[in-house]
């Protein structure tokens, strides 16, 4: 016997540890931590669906996907649960629970992927296409029921920026995602005799690919940006300190001196504060005569543009209808200019609104936002014109996630995302959510000012790149003085949007197609050996 053969029959591989250790390391690859040998967690995930139980083997591949999934989105979400302590006394029970559902849950996702890929069957080596297809298709649908939550998918585990990450301008990050997989699982058939071996030399040749592309269009330099400037403005607020009254104007004092800080050079023409900036309705603190009111004027310019997050409400006092907005206000001489308004389109679940509230709210579960019944949906992402030369397309915390999301429009000049990470702490979460963001613009061939509370504040180009100096990392105040990068070409993912991802699912079916129709050849033959 073997090396090879005692490693492979080893009872270490019976079980459920093969499987969590794959979805495990397809998490590390993942930004902030980078292991990008973690990528081979597909690979041993891929042979774990091809070895699931001969008795049951569509229950035992859903049980090995799932568990695989438990292991990615358990190391990938953890960090909800610093959102649960940040009320500890009223909510910190929840925290637990919440991380097993959201984990678990999302699992059933991959669950269902090696399900079905294992119903198709596990003949020939181009299965990995099947693979690829199967998953990539469970993940779109990950990013798209209910209101979706595509947070860490596959293909953005390159962190953006970086070469392999480019190829999302042409296909998307769903595109990517089919990518990463159908490479990344290629090694699980690479002693499958010819097939096997041209199999791997084509994820070996993809691969190159990737990298190849990727440093070609960043040799290609980026034309010059835009003369505005702006003024990115991270206090480094706490989220705790939002729930104290006391705290209120010390935090009022927070940004406005921020604001108000002398310019080395041009002063800015767009200054942007985070979502949830000041903890109270934009609606009374901004009222006429209110002295949060009078601070801002005093910080700002006149002439100048403030776009500030925070909550507003509509209708009766008896009812209100609470909204999570980005508001823009222009510095007259004397006062403030209300020049626009975007409401968030995509909630966050439990965050925001509450799924299934009644059932929820008679065992205790409460919404996040602490206001009664949650913020109400606004209309679908559009974009707002700060002045006749600058449109620009908000995209509030967590709608960043979603690839192609917001409308195209060739005129906008800047993703706007500000967002309340401060809900998570010095956590891998806010770092997450830097990089999957950071992918809008790869897409979109459009630079990203983002702004938050207590990091990461960022310029982003066009590439995903953040600009030299121009960022503040977790735990910092200060402000971030710099120009609007440069926009890009307009990209074929912006132009086509998940096209070439119905494409590479195209080739996946005709895969399956292939790898069933050997199945279903086999069968037939073992048959006509027994009649």
């Amino acid at each position: 016997m073997t090396v090879w053969t005692r490693l492979r029959d080893h009872r270490l591989w019976s079980g459920p540890w093969p499987a969590l250790a794959a979805g495990l390391a397809a998490a590390l690859a993942h930004p902030p931590f980078g292991v990008l040998p973690g990528l081979l967690g597909y690979a041993l995930l891929l042979r774990q669906l091809d070895g699931a139980s001969p008795e049951r083997p569509l229950r035992s591949a859903f049980w090995r996907g799932w568990l695989a999934g438990v292991a990615y989105f358990g190391l990938g979400t953890w960090w909800i649960a610093e959102a649960f302590m940040v009320d500890a006394a009223n909510q910190g029970w929840m925290a637990p629970f919440a991380v097993a559902a959201m984990a678990g849950g999302l699992a059933l996702f991959w669950g269902a992927a090696g399900l079905v890929y294992r119903a198709i069957g596990r003949k020939g080596p181009w299965r990995v296409l099947v693979f690829a297809g199967t998953f990539a298709a469970l993940e779109w649908t990950r990013g798209h029921i209910l209101t979706g939550f595509p947070w860490n998918l596959p293909g953005e585990t390159w962190r953006a920026g970086s070469w392999p990450s480019q190829a999302a301008a042409l296909v998307g990050a769903y595109g990517l995602t089919w990518i990463t997989l159908a490479i990344a699982a290629a090694p699980a058939v690479w002693r499958e005799g010819r097939g096997g071996r041209i199999v791997l030399g084509a994820a070996a040749a993809g691969l190159v690919a990737l990298y190849g592309y990727g440093a070609a269009v960043e040799s290609r330099p980026l034309p010059e940006g835009s003369p505005v400037a702006v003024r990115l403005v991270q206090a480094d607020i706490q989220q705790d300190a939002k729930w104290d009254a006391t705290r209120f104007a010390r935090i009022v004092q927070s940004y406005v001196s921020l604001t108000a800080k002398p310019y080395a050079g041009k002063p800015a023409d767009l200054v942007i504060w985070p979502e949830g900036a000041l903890p109270a309705a934009v609606n009374d603190y901004l009222a006429p005569g209110t002295w949060v009111r009078e601070a801002i004027v005093d910080s700002l310019k006149p002439g100048q543009i403030l776009l500030i997050g925070g909550y507003r409400y509509e209708g009766p006092v008896q009812a209100p209808v609470y909204y999570n907005s980005l508001i823009a206000l222009r510095r007259t001489a004397t006062d403030l200019e209300p020049i626009g308004v975007y409401d968030k389109h995509r909630l966050v679940p439990f965050g925001e609104y509450l799924p299934a509230e009644k059932l929820l709210t008679a065992i205790g579960f409460k919404s996040l936002a602490h206001l009664g019944d949650g913020f109400a949906t606004g209309p679908r992402p559009a974009p707002l014109r700060l002045s006749p030369d600058l449109l620009v397309q908000p995209l509030i915390c967590y709608e960043s996630l979603f690839p192609g999301l917001a409308r195209r429009d060739p005129e906008v000049r800047a993703l706007i995302n500000v967002s309340n990470d401060a809900w998570f702490g010095v956590t891998s979460g806010p770092l997450q959510h830097l990089n999957l963001a950071s992918y809008r613009a790869i897409e979109s061939a459009r630079p990203i000012l983002r702004a938050t509370p207590t990091g990461v504040t960022a310029v982003i180009d066009a590439r995903g790149r953040i600009r030299p100096g121009a960022s503040l990392s977790l735990g910092q105040s200060g402000v971030v003085d710099a120009s609007i990068p440069a926009m890009g070409e307009v990209t074929p993912f912006d132009h086509l949007r998940n096209g070439a991802f119905w494409v590479l699912l195209l080739i996946s079916m005709v895969a399956s197609a292939r790898v069933w129709s050997g199945k279903t050849s086999s069968s037939i033959a073992r048959l006509k050996e027994l009649g």
